[in-house]
């Protein structure tokens, strides 16, 4: 495979990577401390698992129709600011406050109100995180157009990440905490507003200090309300020149089923620690549940992202997702045997199979987006990376909402009784086989989507040389043109 020196003005400076980094781990922080304060809906609130996973569904089926629309508005603005930088600002208060008052639940509060006062605010909370996150998604797909450095940065946003995800397991530990708290809703009540805060900080950060793609703005739409007729044609016909780009619905698909396997049975590994390892014993699971989280999280850091990253550049970005992919399913195998009451610690066994999965995933298929949106800008002469952004994260999201509904299906399906603290062992059976089954099936999938995907290093070079030659050509003729007018 040839191999392409990056230029020195293609890298991303070490600060900068750093900014955007801190906006991805408050992207990642908070759906990994929902996963975690959701626990508490069913173990503490007493709710029903299928009106909890119709809270995770519902309004992340809004967030995924808001998506696109952010993603248009945020391609076409026109601000001294820049296309990007404003909502990411607005939108990380918005979701961070928006998060603080959606947890401020009462157990003596009825099962239906706090079903419909989590439902309203949490709509107030992915709208706010949709005008943070698209934005975000976008900007990173613009900040440098060398094929290796947007795997190098993503690793780096990607690893940033992954700290969310070493922290958020000791919510856990931190809202049952009896020596903390009284309870865990009141627990949830006070991280509540500790991870809205710090989300806030974080989110701010790209918007204070990264750099955008400047673009010629004669090609933006004009967003005024007398445009709306003219905008929503544009908009609609952005989203099926997006979906008609064969490469990039490849790489879609295989988020979609990867990720969402993955977010259906997220929650099964606290249970079956709790219920299976330690017999619903809350006291002596203890800190059990959060090792295994926060384990799994450093070997994404330390291990995945590095080998991802530098297996990608040897192989390909194609390749290297194969590989990442196979090594998940091993890992999930693993668990049938790692799980063991007898032996707590053989949890961590699969862990570093496992890891490959999730890391390998948004590492690899991010940078393979901004490579995509390339050949967009080839084949129609605009820059769309808000666009493409939204409609990824609009598949994932929509996944993540049948994900989330689906994982209360399958806790009724396999006979989970939140109300009992010993669950049967046909029950606890069934939960282990779906934790190994649903993610593996998801992963060949994906492995058969991206099989034929075609945009090699060789091919991204290509590109971006036809780019360079094009947007020559195009600044030439509009000299010329400036030039005849006067």
């Amino acid at each position: 495979m040839k191999h392409h020196k990056t230029a020195p003005q293609d890298i991303v400076p070490l600060g900068q990577k750093l900014a955007f980094g801190s906006g991805h781990l408050a992207n990642q922080l908070f759906p990994a401390a929902l996963g975690v304060f959701m626990v508490v809906l069913v173990m503490s609130l007493g709710m029903n698992p299928v009106l909890a996973g119709l809270l995770g569904a519902l309004p992340r089926l809004l967030d995924a129709l808001t998506d696109p629309i952010m993603g248009f508005i945020s391609d076409n603005t026109k601000s001294k600011w820049g296309r990007r930088k404003p909502y990411i600002l607005i939108g990380s208060v918005i979701s961070g406050v928006a998060y603080m008052i959606m947890w401020q639940l009462n157990p003596e509060d009825s099962e239906m109100y706090n079903f419909f006062y989590f439902l309203i605010v949490s709509l107030f909370f992915y709208i706010g995180y949709t005008v943070f996150a698209t934005p975000l998604i976008g900007l990173g797909y613009e900040m440098t157009p060398d094929y290796n450095e947007r795997t190098r940065l993503m690793a780096v946003s990607q690893f940033m990440g992954q700290m969310a995800w070493v922290i958020a397991p000791w919510f856990w530990v931190l809202i049952y905490d009896q020596s903390l708290f009284e309870s865990a809703p009141e627990g949830a009540k006070i991280m509540a507003i500790w991870v809205g805060g710090l989300c806030m900080v974080l989110g701010i950060l790209p918007a204070l200090f990264n750099k955008e793609m400047e673009v010629d703005k004669s090609k933006l739409k004009n967003l005024s309300r007398s445009e709306l007729a003219a905008n929503t044609k544009e908009f609609i016909r952005g989203i099926i020149l997006t979906v008609k780009n064969k490469q990039f619905m490849k790489l879609c698909g295989a988020t979609f089923f990867i990720f969402n396997g993955f977010q259906t049975i997220a929650q099964f590994s606290f249970f079956i620690i709790v219920y299976y390892l330690f017999q619903g014993d809350t006291v002596a699971a203890g800190t059990w549940p959060a090792w295994f989280g926060t384990v799994s999280a450093l070997a994404t850091m330390f291990l995945v992202i590095p080998v991802v990253t530098k297996i990608s550049v040897k192989i390909g970005k194609r390749r290297a997702f194969i590989v990442a992919t196979l090594l998940s399913i091993v890992g999930y195998i693993l668990k049938w045997w790692g799980f063991d009451p007898g032996n707590p610690w053989l949890m961590f066994m699969p862990i570093p199979f496992l890891s490959f999965g999730i890391g390998g995933l948004f590492t690899l298929m991010m940078s393979m987006t901004a490579d995509v949106c390339d050949l967009d800008e080839l084949n129609n002469g605009e820059r769309r990376e808000g666009m493409f952004g939204a409609v990824y994260w609009w598949m994932v999201k929509l996944g993540t909402a049948l994900a989330m509904l689906t994982s209360g299906v399958v806790l009724q399906l396999v006979g989970f009784d939140e109300s009992i603290t010993v669950q049967s062992a046909d029950t606890l059976t069934n939960l282990r086989l779906a934790d190994i089954i649903i993610p593996i099936v998801a992963a060949l999938i994906a492995i058969i989507l991206v099989w034929r995907y075609n945009i090699t290093e060789e091919r991204a070079h290509e590109i971006k040389e036809a780019l360079v030659t094009r947007r020559a050509e195009i600044a030439i003729e509009d000299e010329n043109n400036r030039k005849q007018a006067s």
